[in-house]
């Protein structure tokens, strides 16, 4: 009987202890990636890496950035803040600045996370509320051997013709893509215009992309790989090196050396993704070798990082030029 006693006290105790762990504030570190309301995408890494509680946001658009503040209610609720500067002209042609708050709640549960932001609306009158769910995104792991990738047969993206096997986002917006002299060229000519993303009809996995494209002078693009991570197009030849120049990984990934060629000259990009790590050669030159990839870019139409997904590119930019875009799939 005594025997008994001890084996049910500590299964209990057991069950106690397992309880406490799954619901303790550090199952809260870690990647995430979220849907939000209206088909974006966003992306939240929450850590102590400098022995206090941070995190890393991507919302939408733009670059991964630190959050304004990020705390916890308890062990399933996390609180995170970021805020923007918006400046408006009042009378007398007086200008007045507010710090707009944008307040996330994320509630998990288990590996799953639903949530809530919300932001004051531009009168100020009224809260405007978005919705997002999310899960855990593991660790890309250890680098593949590249050495070992065997390919399947070539893809011609572009025909050098029309926009066969290519459609927009999002068919309401305009497009800025034509075909001129076999050259694909995108050219937003109207200002204050919000001409739409171009994807290729196909989708695809793991994958070796090669391109090339012209940049003329302060203008820039994106081609996006999988919809959901962005290989950054643009002029910054001479520049300092930045996670937002040509070639980098939008926000996440600083080439390791500068090889852009100077505005209006063609270039060529060699893109291979493999197991959610990334090689970028630019005009012959390694510039991004062999490293992982944490998570989605500003602009992602896919959250999931598993999914195949379009080779898109950025038509709501500057102008610029593409031609001979050729993808061969790894196979498995």
């Amino acid at each position: 009987m005594k025997n008994i006693k001890i084996l049910l006290l500590a299964i209990f105790t057991g069950t106690a202890f397992f309880t406490s762990a799954q619901n303790s504030k550090e199952d809260f570190y870690g990647m995430w990636t979220l849907e939000i309301q209206g088909g974006s995408v966003g992306w939240l890494e929450v850590h102590d890496r400098h022995g206090f509680l941070d995190a890393d946001l991507l919302w939408r658009g733009g670059s991964v950035v630190p959050v304004a503040h990020v705390y916890f209610k308890d062990a399933k609720n996390l609180m995170v803040t970021r805020v923007r500067d918006v400046t408006r002209k009042v009378a007398n042609g007086e200008e007045r600045t507010h710090t707009i708050t944008l307040t996330f709640s994320f509630k998990r549960n288990g590996d799953k996370l639903t949530g809530v932001m919300k932001q004051p609306a531009r009168d100020g009158m009224s809260v405007n509320e978005t919705k997002f769910k999310g899960w855990r995104l593991p660790d890309p792991g250890s680098a593949p051997k590249l050495s070992e990738i065997e390919y399947g047969e070539p893809i011609e993206l572009f025909n050098g013709e029309n926009l066969l096997g290519w459609e927009l986002i999002n068919p309401n917006q305009p497009n800025g893509f034509k075909v001129i002299d076999g050259i694909l060229v995108n050219d937003p000519e109207k200002e204050g215009v919000r001409y739409g993303n171009l994807r290729t009809v196909k989708e695809f996995e793991d994958f070796n992309l090669k391109l090339e494209v012209n940049v003329p002078a302060h203008s820039n693009s994106g081609v996006y790989l999988r919809g959901m991570y962005e290989i950054q197009v643009m002029d910054s030849y001479g520049e300092d090196l930045d996670s937002h120049n040509m070639g980098a990984l939008y926000s996440r990934i600083t080439p390791s050396t500068g090889a852009e060629k100077p505005a209006g000259e063609w270039q060529e990009l060699d893109i291979t993704l493999y197991k959610r790590h990334l090689t970028v050669n630019l005009n012959g030159v390694n510039i991004i070798d062999n490293q992982p990839v944490y998570g989605p870019t500003g602009g992602a139409i896919i959250a999931d990082v598993f999914k195949p997904g379009p080779i898109y590119l950025q038509g709501d930019h500057g102008k610029v030029s593409y031609r001979n875009i050729v993808l061969k799939p790894i196979v498995e």
